[in-house]
């Protein structure tokens, strides 16, 4: 399972680039607007940043047009800034025949805002490289959001989708354990539920004890 960071902090990427468990980064115009990047140069200029750390690995960037043609015309001049950008585009039916006209013209695309398994099927159906269900975003209105990822994970595998599953809106480390369990291709989420994941008390007890009896030894 792959780790990306959903960010636009470069701090934050380059810090889990340094751990070793950075294989992409998502962003939104959220959290770009977080950052304080405002005007296009400075956008593009900012995902060229993030390219730069992260090389080998996607990073997917967000139209924010809802139209057929405007998401077209977006989307090919964000695949301009750097060979890994993969246009992150909306779950709706512009945005799905813009995922079919990428594909045709080899632009890998992350479909977003997806929450339920009818969505993920058209995303697969029209050329998608990957589908990005928001698991917390269910879970906040009293809807299993794993249950999703299972369900997706599952019909691709049963219909040869080569589309990956990205789990996203990940809020706590459990979810990152039980998207391993049950076949996410992909985990994005702020990098604090990955360093969450370092933590054990009984990790703590024993690192103490050892620095304790190594003292004895001096």
């Amino acid at each position: 399972m792959k780790f990306f960071i959903d960010t636009a902090n470069l701090k934050e990427i380059q810090e889990a680039h340094e751990l070793g468990i950075l294989d992409g980064v998502t962003t939104n115009p959220s959290l770009m607007a977080k950052e304080g990047i405002k005007g296009k140069a400075n956008i593009i200029a900012h995902y060229k940043a993030i390219c730069d750390i992260v090389k080998h690995g996607d990073v997917s960037a967000e139209v924010i047009s809802t139209d057929f043609a405007s998401i077209v015309k977006e989307g090919e001049e964000l695949a301009k800034i750097a060979p890994n950008i993969v246009v992150k585009v909306p779950m709706i039916k512009d945005g799905v025949k813009a995922i079919k006209y990428f594909a045709d013209h080899k632009i890998p695309t992350n479909c977003t805002l997806v929450f339920s398994a009818g969505q993920a099927i058209l995303a697969a159906k029209a050329g998608a490289k990957y589908v990005s269900p928001f698991i917390g975003r269910l879970d906040d209105v009293s809807t299993n959001g794993l249950s999703l990822i299972e369900d997706i994970v599952n019909i691709y595998e049963v219909h040869g989708f080569q589309t990956e599953v990205l789990a996203a809106s990940i809020r706590h480390p459990m979810h990152i354990i039980e998207c391993a369990k049950i076949g996410a291709d992909v985990v994005t989420c702020p990098l604090t539920p990955i360093l969450q994941l370092l933590k054990h008390p009984l990790t703590d007890v024993g690192l103490s004890k050892f620095l304790e009896d190594a003292k004895k030894m001096e």
